[in-house]
């Protein structure tokens, strides 16, 4: 336990939770953050991970409901009355009358009403998509905050690091590396606690059709990172999240950077088998052997197909809008709610 950096009005069996755990000398000559701290790796570390996926639930909750829900219901609600204006103005400029909208009723197409707190008369259906939306928005929001910090974090990990995006070979120069400075230590864990939390919410929240597929990304991606972690693959796994997690800010962008994660997957494991010995000696850090390097090139291949198939999903949806055949979100809809649906109609 890292009870010398813990503060004294913390109890000894908290201290794991709060603090990076197990402590080591620092190398002799490092080559990487040469004024950090340094540890080792060990079974504590899941006490850290623990206290990210709380920390998580809270700021996710607190964003969701508190500022992206409010921001996007209001949005929506404007955007909807002002559309309402704007089609009883011109029915009423075409018949010489507005429509039940218009003043207030019910439109008559047998459909129920509700008024919202502006006034506002809106039917069922709209007020059922209105809350997809402002949930869809809300989740999002806080996945695009999260991976923002997050990649800016994994930016200044990789700045200090001896790897170059455009020599991946880099990444098992004097392997192992060990041990791991204390920055990349932290931020191994925390993204490791953030695809927990992520499963956990996948599980406590209702299913939607792409759940198995998020499922397996999110299972897949921790049992590389939790690998990698404790194999001493940490320089790959760096510069493979930073890259990853830009894809997730930035959709324009995500084609190129799934191709080069591609790329940067294959160079990496077909190097590493000829630069990297292949021998298990636990004691000098060495756990590279033919079965754990097909293992993890054969889980890279997973994820790299996974998000071809949501970046064509994406691409289909894009081109229903600029064609004007409308935009379907196939990742989202439960099909529940679509038999909901019929049944209310």
């Amino acid at each position: 336990m890292n009870t010398e950096q813990a503060p004294g009005w913390l109890p000894r069996y908290l201290v794991p939770f709060f603090t990076l755990s197990y402590p080591t000398t620092p190398p002799a000559h490092p080559d990487s953050f040469p004024t950090s701290n340094y540890y080792s790796n060990g079974l504590l570390d899941g006490c850290l991970i623990i206290t990210a996926i709380a920390v998580m639930a809270v700021l996710r909750d607190v964003t969701r409901i508190y500022i992206m829900e409010p921001f996007a219901r209001w949005k929506l609600t404007r955007d909807l009355r002002l559309s309402k204006q704007r089609d009883a103005a011109a029915r009423s400029n075409t018949n010489g009358k507005a429509n039940g909208v218009a003043n207030g009723h019910a439109n008559g197409n047998g459909h129920t009403t509700h008024v919202n707190g502006n006034g506002s008369v809106i039917s069922r259906q709209e007020a059922k998509k209105m809350r997809r939306s402002v949930i869809r928005f809300a989740e999002q929001g806080w996945s695009v905050i999260y991976y923002t910090a997050q990649w800016c974090f994994g930016v200044y990990v990789h700045h200090h690091l001896p790897t170059s995006v455009l020599n991946p070979i880099n990444v098992w120069a004097n392997y192992p590396h060990i041990p791991l400075a204390g920055p990349i230590k932290f931020y191994y864990l925390l993204q490791t606690a953030f695809y927990m939390h992520q499963v956990l919410i996948l599980n406590a929240e209702a299913r939607r059709k792409d759940h198995w597929q998020m499922m397996t990304h999110h299972i897949i991606t921790i049992v590389l990172m939790v690998g990698s972690y404790f194999y001493n693959y940490t320089r790959v796994g760096c510069l493979i999240m930073v890259l990853m997690d830009l894809c997730d800010i930035f959709l324009p962008v995500s084609l190129p950077a799934v191709i080069y994660v591609a790329h940067l997957a294959h160079t990496t494991t077909w190097e590493a088998w000829y630069v990297v010995p292949r021998i298990w000696d636990p004691s000098r850090g060495h756990f590279m052997t033919k079965e754990i390097y097909f293992g993890f090139f054969a889980m890279l291949v997973a994820l790299q197909i996974i998000q071809l198939i949501w970046f064509w999903m994406i691409c289909r949806v894009a081109y229903r809008v600029v064609t004007g055949q409308g935009a379907e979100d196939t990742r989202s809809d439960d099909e529940e709610d679509e038999e909901d649906d019929k049944k209310n109609d």
